[in-house]
């Protein structure tokens, strides 16, 4: 039986349902132990995806996967950091090169074109198959686990669950939460946890050193094995004494080292979480007992506190600078006082956010100055939905004041210049584009397909971008 996405017309939530595929794939030639960055699906060979298969892979078995989701359909870079683990614990891994931010249906067709097509190919056990995501990826996982009712777990990253969507308590499923430390979402990823637990999802958290980002590869592996402890505590895999006791052993060592290192918000929360995770598993009265001793701790409830008041402080700060998002304005003096002072705003949180000395007061102006990046693009791409591009243009040109060396902020620029018929400010956009990209080949790609140009083309500006 295989595991089968049904998507329902017209409406976005879909479920996954066990059913023999309606067309037979024949098998390809698939080179375990590396990944291969571009499988075409047999059934749609205009959506492909990244596989990986580990080195020791037979189709005598069945598998577990992981799938991912990359907002950007950069299909191999979770791939990437997932590998080892997945080689060292024997994942088959997946991830679309055409699932990206934007059009529900689109994700949902990509999503449904690889997950049919690795089961044609690949040998998988459907009462394992995890999803995983990051940014906004992790809320199109969370979506599809919630809408299936099957999925065996799900690793979000940087995000929580889709915005609006409650938890289902009828069927909960095992979430690992994994969030940068100067991620504008940790301000998201940290009070889920209490969401989850009080719904009865079993949960765990893991804080990394980093920003809005895909999780490092310790932190993929970490995920992958309490997927797989949760996996044994359901039956859905065979229990393996060893493997529980020495993951036992290492959760322990890592909830006493925050604790020796004064940490003690961290303990509390690792502690808890070892708890809840080993119970019918271990007895884990004693590691009970210490996160309830450290809960009652001075220390820990002023750092909750201090915690909450830096999501507050976050919060205003973003709301200061947003609140001068009005497509009402038109280019008049009013709107180019009310950019001026915007930029002045931006400019200060920037200066703040690489100048400040000390990392906690640091950490909130990154965090803010992120969760402003990302409000300007989803409301830059709002206006372009509307066809009101000379404001998507204003709003895109908060996120490139806000990141200047972001590519991307200054490629949806350009196309929202274009779109308006700014032909020179388009040029300009684009040129800062390609200066701040890292692939230049992918750039040439994009600038010679992306049809909001066909008007710049001819220009003598132009040829020499690519």
């Amino acid at each position: 039986m295989r595991l089968w996405i049904v998507i329902l017309p017209l409406l976005l939530p879909f479920t996954l349902s066990a059913q023999e595929p309606q067309t037979s794939v024949a098998a390809a030639p698939l080179e375990p132990g590396k990944i291969i960055p571009r499988v075409i699906c047999a059934a749609h060979p205009d959506q492909s995806y990244a596989l990986y298969l580990p080195s020791g892979y037979s189709a005598d078995r069945k598998w577990p996967l992981l799938l991912s989701s990359d907002p950007a359909a950069r299909g191999g870079l979770p791939l990437e950091l997932q590998k080892d683990a997945a080689e060292e614990m024997g994942y088959v891994l997946a991830a679309s090169n055409n699932s990206r931010n934007g059009p529900g249906q689109a994700r949902f067709e990509a999503t449904e074109a690889t997950l049919n097509d690795v089961q044609a190919r690949v040998s998988i056990d459907t009462r394992r198959v995890y999803l995983a995501g990051f940014s906004g990826g992790a809320r199109f996982s969370s979506q599809i686990a919630l809408a299936c009712k099957c999925s065996a777990g799900v690793l979000l990253d940087g995000a929580g669950f889709s915005n609006g969507q409650s938890l289902a308590t009828d069927a909960p499923f095992p979430v690992f939460s994994a969030v940068g430390i100067s991620d504008f979402n940790y301000s998201e990823v940290i009070p889920l946890q209490d969401a989850l637990a009080n719904a009865g999802y079993p949960h765990w958290l893991r804080v990394f050193n980093g920003a809005h980002e895909w999780a490092p590869a310790e932190v993929m592996q970490e995920a992958m094995i309490w997927l797989r402890v949760e996996a044994m505590k359901t039956s859905r895999e065979p229990r393996d004494q060893a493997f529980l006791d020495a993951q036992f052993a290492k959760m322990q060592r890592r909830a006493s080292s925050f604790e020796q290192s004064g940490d003690l918000l961290s303990a509390w929360r690792e502690y808890r979480q070892l708890a809840a995770t080993f119970d019918t598993l271990k007895d884990v009265s004693a590691w009970r007992a210490k996160a309830d001793a450290l809960g009652k701790e001075k220390a820990v409830r002023e750092a909750l506190k201090h915690e909450r008041d830096e999501f507050v402080e976050q919060a205003q700060l973003i709301a200061q600078i947003t609140a001068h998002f009005d497509s009402s304005k038109a280019d008049t003096s009013e709107r180019l006082e009310g950019d001026s002072e915007l930029r002045e705003q931006i400019a200060n949180l920037r200066m703040k956010a690489q100048q400040q000395k000390n990392p906690e007061r640091a950490r909130v102006y990154q965090r803010a100055l992120g969760g402003l990046f990302i409000s300007a693009i989803e409301e830059g791409n709002s206006a372009l939905e509307r066809k009101n591009f000379a404001y998507a243009a204003r709003v895109f040109d908060v996120a490139a004041q806000a990141k200047p060396d972001s590519e991307w902020a200054w490629r949806e620029l350009a196309v929202a210049y274009a779109l308006g018929g700014k032909k020179k400010d388009a040029l300009s956009a684009l040129r800062k584009a390609r200066d701040s990209s890292t692939d230049k080949a992918a750039f040439t790609r994009w600038l010679e397909s992306e049809a909001a140009f066909e008007t710049l083309r001819s220009a003598p500006e132009f040829r020499p971008l690519l």
